[in-house]
């Protein structure tokens, strides 16, 4: 099964060599077939100058630049429109995903045969490293609404970094976010329309380069839009979105 990689990347220069030489030699490692894709969205500095270097070193690279419109949703969703694997994963360009955690989700999707693996920081297993105070309240909190609205056990819908299969991806389509309220669109969906999915331990660490892209302040009413979005369908769609009815119910597994 071949592995995709969907990362977005703004003004990442510093970040991104050791990013994608840590992923792929991890994954090169473990065997895995896959593809590297990073969207370049419109940078301003040279971070289409260092993925064009890099190529030459990582022959799994491909990397788009993103014209516009840009920002955090829109690049991912480059990525997810022209990725060409069996199944997708969304990783961050400052290296707070641990490419072990993604040989995890790839072996966890491999054995199960599940349709998506979302990790935890938040249950054994799981860790954080210089999370901000402020920003880990607003993530507990935040996740909390999400658990309590849609009904569900699942407790770190709000981190982008998760792995999908191919239909559904497509099963989830089509996508209405465009910044970062396009990482609980995604999970949700998917479970709101039937996919099955498991999930394992995850770590985050903070980024060494650069600030974060995330505007908490100017986010909250778009993660809003979403929930209620997914909260509507699953009351009211009647089904009509749902995964064609070979599908497995919906579960979680933690371990």
């Amino acid at each position: 099964m071949k592995l995709s990689v969907v990362i977005p990347a703004y003004n990442e220069e510093e970040s991104i060599p050791h990013t994608l030489r840590t992923l792929y030699q991890t994954l090169a490692k473990h065997g895995i077939p896959h593809e590297i894709c990073v969207t370049n969205d419109n940078s301003k500095d040279n971070t289409a100058g260092v993925l064009e270097a890099l190529k030459a070193e990582i022959p799994t690279l491909v990397y788009y630049t993103n014209p516009g419109p840009n920002g955090f949703g829109y690049a991912v969703r480059y990525g997810l429109e022209r990725f060409t694997g069996d199944c997708v994963a969304v990783f961050m360009a400052d290296m707070s995903d641990d490419p072990e955690d993604l040989v995890r989700y790839y072996n966890k999707m491999l054995e199960t045969d599940t349709d998506a693996v979302f990790g935890s920081r938040w249950i054994k297993g799981g860790k954080v490293i210089d999370y901000p105070e402020v920003k880990k309240y607003i993530n507990r909190v935040a996740n909390l609404i999400v658990r309590v609205l849609m009904g569900i056990k699942y407790n770190d819908t709000t981190n982008a970094f998760k792995l999908y299969k191919r239909e559904t991806i497509e099963g989830v389509k089509p996508f209405l976010s465009p910044h970062f309220n396009l990482t609980i669109e995604l999970p949700l969906k998917a479970i709101v329309r039937g996919y099955t999915y498991e999930v394992v331990p995850n770590s985050w660490t903070n980024r060494k380069y650069g600030e974060s892209k995330l505007k908490i302040k100017e986010m909250g009413s778009r993660y809003f839009f979403i929930l209620m979005y997914c909260l509507i369908e699953k009351f009211f769609a009647r089904g009509d979105f749902n995964k064609k009815s070979t599908a497995k119910p919906a579960k979680a597994v933690s371990r």
